[in-house]
């Protein structure tokens, strides 16, 4: 097999895949669906910025308690827990819109629970990959889940900006509900016995503060969930500023916003096949990237034309693909076994649970001034981020050269450590010429303290020249 698919070759991983692919092309759909909904009852750029921070808000509050879950639960039981409870709110949305009750408190509402869902759902989701494929096919697993994620995302919208006009969004809605059914049949359907399942973690005190000191204290982690939060927050707010773009700056419909979703997307899905060829991500990669996004973010903004707009939106949507694959693997294969669901539930706790800080502002910005303002902030804002990100590791790698002079006490102890450099030579010397040997066992510099029997210095024994040396 390809080793861009050499993950496929695992028959649950190929389980996993394809239930996930038409999962995923259902959540696009509801999610093109709901932002039009919301539009048509009345929302404007504040309203959709609220909808999307009401759906990550729970991942502030649950994501890292849900990380110490997934360390202790087998995670695909919880999994089929997550994702029974996330088609059942889709087929609600579905019932209230059919029956002509929907409003925008109900969709505000049903958001909620279904972010209280994925705050649970998604660290676990991300830990399982491992146990599925194990730690020497991680990168290339986890950017083929960024393929499949981004094929979805180019054939959901798509589709839901025609079904949308064609059959309602109540039937995209329920189409989303019963697309949950092929997770769940992959999850079924998986062989056990394959799987490379982490030991669980004992229920304990402190399990929590435990998994954020381990963040904290190694750098391989923090400055790159650090830098995603910043992008988050700030870039990666597209469901806001693109159906804004197209209702109100290319006067568009629904189908001009699923056309700038898909385009978008399909420029992910060129940078996720490019992500699967990579051995491993590196740090240089993630952080240029990251600058590559912001860039090409904010020049979309001042796109004069609806071509033009989504011509730029390929090249964008490879930057931050690159980016996030990058990300998400490098810190996967830095935590440890036992940490890892707490690690990625801070990573997607950092991921997408500060979009609930950065869209009501990328919102407001965006229905203020126009959604080219909010692409603007929002690419420029990221790549603020990504060069002071940078500009520590610079100064991390340095040297750090010394001007003070050399304290008394260790010139004392450099001047020990040569005298009893000098001392355990001659004595080395004297067993030589006598035809003994010494073998040391001590340290040379701690030699100065004391004499052993023979004249060889404490921790040295003396033999005859030739015999097997012995212990002292």
């Amino acid at each position: 097999m390809s080793p861009t698919l050499r993950s496929l070759s695992v028959r649950n991983y190929r389980l996993f895949a394809a239930g996930q692919l038409v999962s995923l092309m259902g959540t696009w759909m509801q999610l093109t669906a709901q932002d039009w909904l919301v539009l048509q009852l009345g929302g404007g750029g504040l309203a959709l910025g609220g909808v999307l921070a009401l759906q990550f808000l729970p991942v502030l509050l649950f994501g890292l308690y849900a990380g110490v879950l997934a360390d202790r639960y087998d995670k695909r039981r919880v999994l089929l827990a997550t994702q029974t409870s996330a088609g059942l709110v889709a087929l609600t949305l579905a019932i209230l819109t059919a029956t002509g009750v929907v409003t925008l408190p109900l969709v505000y509402v049903l958001a909620g629970l279904l972010g209280v869902v994925q705050a649970f759902d998604t660290p676990t989701r991300q830990a399982f990959i491992v146990e599925m494929v194990g730690r020497d096919d991680l990168p290339n697993a986890v950017a083929l889940n960024s393929v499949t994620f981004n094929s979805a995302r180019i054939a959901g919208p798509a589709l839901a900006g025609v079904l949308i006009s064609v059959i309602g969004s109540a039937a995209v809605f329920g189409a989303n509900a019963a697309s949950y059914l092929a997770v769940l049949a992959a999850l079924l359907a998986m062989h056990r016995d394959e799987l490379r399942p982490a030991r669980p973690v004992r229920r304990a005190r402190g399990q929590l503060r435990e998994g954020l000191r381990y963040v904290v204290s190694r750098r391989e982690l923090l400055l790159p969930i650090v830098l995603v939060g910043f992008v988050g927050a700030l870039g990666l707010n597209f469901s806001v500023t693109l159906a804004l773009a197209a209702r109100y700056e290319f006067g568009g419909s629904a189908a001009t916003y699923g056309t700038l979703v898909a385009t978008l997307a399909l420029g992910s899905l060129i940078g996720a096949v490019l992500a699967a060829r990579r051995a491993r991500p590196t740090m240089r990669l993630l952080v240029g990237a990251a600058f590559a996004f912001g860039l090409l973010e904010a020049t979309t903004g001042v796109m004069p034309t609806l071509g033009s707009f989504a011509v730029l939106l390929v090249p964008t949507g490879a930057a931050i693909l690159t980016f996030t694959t990058a990300a998400n693997a490098s810190v996967q294969m830095a935590a440890g076994e036992q940490m890892r669901g707490r690690v990625m539930a801070l990573y997607i706790l950092v991921f997408l649970g500060t979009t609930p800080l950065g869209a009501p502002l990328i919102g407001w910005l965006s229905g203020s001034f126009g959604p080219r303002v909010g692409l603007i902030v929002g690419g420029l804002g990221s790549a603020v981020a990504a060069a002071v990100i940078a500009w520590l590791l610079r100064r991390a790698s340095r040297p750090q050269i010394s001007t003070q002079p050399p304290d008394a006490s260790d010139s004392a102890a450099a001047s020990r450590a040569r005298h009893a450099t000098r001392r355990s030579r001659a004595v080395a010397a004297s067993g030589s010429a006598s035809g003994v040997a010494t073998r040391c066992t001590t340290p040379r510099a701690a030699l100065a303290r004391a004499s052993g029997p023979s004249g060889a210095p404490a921790g040295c024994s003396a033999t005859g020249t030739g015999s097997t040396p012995r212990s002292s």
